[in-house]
């Protein structure tokens, strides 16, 4: 009787022990430069190409620009104190080319954009708070994309040298640095030319644009991956990685057209990028090669479509990441698609995509509730990737900016459960999750009209007043605690139904 007493506490236990993070395990938020910054013209900082989009392509829906924005540029001691109130171990935010190298090139490198960022980096760390900084998030120089931006192989060369500065001038302190986020979404959207996802610099180059732009950014990242390495590893000791976003593609059925389908798109999205640097045997995946190449060959292409890496560029590129970076956000369908005659990323990997109509929605209209998707695809990074460290550098919900925002507690807290369970369940290496975002910004194309920010922010006031909203006390028990609480309440706040 008291061996079987013991058995069912040591069960107790064990199942407690599942319902916690690991004690080890870090939780921080995020932002972008041009997001949240603002002084987009002030002491000394130059163009970017989102500065010419909103000012003159004018694709943001409701014709703003990040001209403002939330002023972080003037609120740092502000932000600072939220973030220490908060309670984060992380604050992931990214520096801006153009505040940095005005003019691109590291010929000139501006003092007003060194001193603001050391003066975040060191006010991070004063109150406890690592700086883990994206060293390219989107905001390319004018002046470079110029020159043809990300379809210029040259640009590999001018990154390596901006990263030089950025390791020189703050590497001594920060500790985690991101190459590169979301390339895939920053090829499709600006290389593609669909209507469906607009981002600078708003190109029409579909099938073939995005591939030269992923490209030039994976030797772009080895390139500064491998410099880190021999030069820096041993004196400033930190890690160097790469942020990748993927949705979870599931199969339509158990049907073997439909699982191949579903795999396929998943290899077209996260494997791109991702194949080359975490895989066994590196290079871009298997399937993209061989579908690229036929359709190439069927539309009178004289080679294929997609770029060849040398051997030198294959061996450079695989293990070129301490971390891999993971952005994720919803789920959809798959099932087999149709070739086109006329290149295009869809075309290339003939799969079409959907979402279930009763699956619960957002602000956003591709970003649906689906928190077992997280879980599926956390586990399909193990499995593919040798359980290699993931940190979750973003994932969030988007809304009209409610500060009782119950949609993005309740977001939160299932994709959160399904984290904890691929971590203590299935044994996932997941170190970190960053929730996206710290505040509401310019979401991009859709301007201000989505709100992801765990505190609003009033854009129709001259002070951008920071209000803290229920998900941002939902968090901050979730990062004391080490749990997940679906009955915590905080004061002041009407009850979710």
């Amino acid at each position: 009787m008291r061996t079987l007493i013991v058995v069912l506490l040591l069960r107790c236990l064990a199942s407690a022990d599942d319902q916690k993070f690991p004690n080890e395990f870090k939780f921080g938020v995020a932002t972008s430069a041009y997001q949240v910054e603002g002084a987009w013209n002030v002491n000394g900082k130059g163009q970017n190409i989102w500065d010419t989009a909103t000012h003159y392509n004018n694709f943001i829906v409701d014709n703003s620009t990040g001209d403002v924005a939330c002023d972080a540029y003037h609120k740092t001691d502000t932000d600072v104190n939220l973030l220490k109130n908060l309670g984060v171990h992380f604050y992931r935010f990214s520096i801006s080319w153009s505040r940095i190298l005005p003019y691109g090139f590291a010929n000139y490198t501006n003092p007003d954009g060194i001193h603001y960022y050391n003066n975040l980096i060191n006010k991070l760390l004063q109150n406890g708070i690592q700086p883990m900084v994206t060293i390219f998030h989107w905001d390319l120089p004018q002046s470079l994309q110029d020159l043809g931006g990300w379809t210029n192989p040259l640009m590999s060369d001018y990154l390596l040298d901006y990263a030089k500065v950025l390791f020189n001038q703050f590497g001594d302190r920060v500790k985690y640095w991101i190459t590169i986020n979301e390339a895939q979404i920053l090829c499709t959207g600006g290389y593609e030319g669909s209507p469906l996802m607009k981002l600078a610099p708003d190109y029409n180059s579909p099938g073939i644009g995005p591939y030269l732009c992923g490209h030039t950014l994976l030797l772009s990242h080895y390139k500064v991956y491998r410099y880190y390495q021999k030069h820096l590893k041993e004196k400033q000791k930190g890690k160097v990685g790469i942020t990748h976003q993927s949705i979870w593609y599931e199969p339509n059925s158990k049907n073997k057209d439909d699982v191949n389908a579903a795999e396929t798109k998943l290899q077209f999205e996260l494997g791109w990028f991702a194949h080359p640097i975490f895989s066994k045997y590196g290079d871009y995946p298997s399937v993209m090669k061989q579908r690229i190449g036929r359709l190439s060959k069927e539309q009178n292409y004289p080679r294929s479509r997609l770029p060849t890496f040398t051997m030198h560029e294959i061996r450079e590129l695989r293990g070129s990441a301490d971390f891999l970076g993971y952005n994720h956000y919803t789920t959809r369908i798959c099932k087999p698609g149709t070739n086109a005659t006329q290149p295009s990323l869809e075309s290339d990997a003939g799969v079409t995509c959907f979402q279930n109509s009763s699956w619960p929605s957002s602000s956003a209209p591709w970003l649906k509730v689906v928190p077992w998707g997280f879980r599926k695809i956390l586990n399909w990074i193990r499995t593919q990737y040798n359980n290699i460290e993931v940190i979750v550098t973003e994932n969030g919900f988007a809304d009209r900016g409610d500060i009782n925002d119950c949609g993005r507690v309740k977001y939160m807290n299932s994709y959160l459960e399904e984290l904890r369970d691929a971590i203590n369940k299935d044994g996932c290496n997941v170190t970190a999750y960053i929730a996206w975002s710290f505040l509401d910004n310019f979401e991009w194309g859709s301007g201000y009209t989505q709100k992801f920010g765990l505190y609003h922010v009033d854009f129709n006031s001259p002070n951008r007043t920071r209000t803290a909203k229920r998900s941002s006390y939902n968090y901050q028990n979730i990062i004391k605690t080490g749990k997940i609480d679906k009955n915590y309440q905080p004061p002041g706040f009407q009850k979710c139904t």
